[in-house]
């Protein structure tokens, strides 16, 4: 049996309950992981509140995307062996709130040493994320980049990144995190009326292209103000936005581009550069397993700073 948390309804994070569930046994390509830590995304209450469906047979609903571990059993076939460390996240990933799950061994990537528990299981759904903006923003060498969001769990990922290919980003923020984002290298602006105008002072010879992470008008006006090329000028948040503008919507929403195949070939690479140092996953706060309601809540205040993880 293991610790288990379940949507018991459709809702808040008032419908979220700890349970024992059965461990079912890895059958062939897959693989039993015991579960370290698991990060909290905001899509998660997306799923469990309903809003991408309601299907009352799909209750009790388990939660959870990512996560880390170590594997602990393993079906025919499978491309780990029992011992070996790793990050869980992509398809075939879920149920991640416990503290065992059974799940395809096309969701684990090795987890390098170096990298601490709490910032592996944070690590590869935003990192898959901003890697794929960039690769569709086309970023690389030379280029000034405008990153929305900036000390958000994806913009900062994005903005690291970005950095490591050659470029030169600019990322809008509240003025308290200021300080902490040059730490990494990244020239903030303060977000709010005259942006375009801090943004072209900082950029006088201009903006290669903009990823907005957060999905506000103004992320998406100033973005195309700044950005000649819309083909340089993507985003995972504003769908409607992109769909009347003309600009690259990624993720999971409405029209937008999944971008599959790009963030699954970029996990061994993330975990790599965590573990060198070259790419920071900054964990905000940790919870105990049952109280997984307390930390959705956090996440859902949208100001965390950081990656938010159950520690079961």
């Amino acid at each position: 049996m293991a610790a288990a948390i379940v949507a018991t309804a459709f809702g808040g994070p008032e419908v979220l309950s700890l349970v024992d569930v059965e461990v079912p046994v890895p059958g062939p390509g897959e693989a039993t992981v015991a579960v370290r830590a698991a990060a909290i995304n905001p899509v998660d209450h997306k799923i469990f509140s309903g809003a991408f469906g309601a299907d009352g047979s799909s209750l009790p609903l388990r939660v959870g995307l990512e996560g880390a571990g170590v594997v602990t059993a393993v079906g025919e076939g499978a491309s780990v062996a029992v011992g070996d460390e790793v990050i869980v996240a992509g398809p075939g990933a879920g149920g991640l709130y416990a503290s065992e799950v059974t799940v395809a061994d096309t969701a684990l990537t090795a987890k390098p040493a170096e990298l601490g528990w709490e910032e592996a299981a944070g690590l590869l759904l935003v990192g898959g994320t901003a890697e794929h903006t960039l690769v569709a923003t086309g970023v690389g060498e030379g280029d000034v980049v405008l990153v929305h969001g900036v000390a958000g769990s994806v913009g900062l990922v994005a903005a690291q990144l970005a950095i490591h290919r050659g470029a030169r980003v600019i990322g809008t923020a509240a003025p308290a995190r200021h300080d902490a984002l040059r730490g990494y290298g990244i020239e903030p602006v303060a977000y709010g009326e005259g942006l375009a105008d801090r943004v072209r002072a900082a950029a006088p010879d201009g903006i290669s292209a903009a990823i907005d992470t957060v999905g506000t008008d103004e992320a998406v006006d100033v973005s195309l103000d700044l950005v000649a090329d819309r083909d340089r000028i993507a985003t995972i948040a504003a769908f409607g936005r992109a769909a009347e503008a003309g600009i690259k919507a990624l993720g999971g929403g409405p029209g937008a581009d999944p971008g599959t195949e790009i963030r699954a070939a970029a996990r061994p690479e993330l975990a790599r550069l965590a573990a060198e140092g070259t790419l920071t996953v900054v964990v905000a706060r940790t919870y105990p397993l049952a109280e997984a309601a307390d930390a959705v809540r956090f996440v859902q205040e949208g100001h965390a700073g950081g990656k938010v993880v159950l520690l079961p």
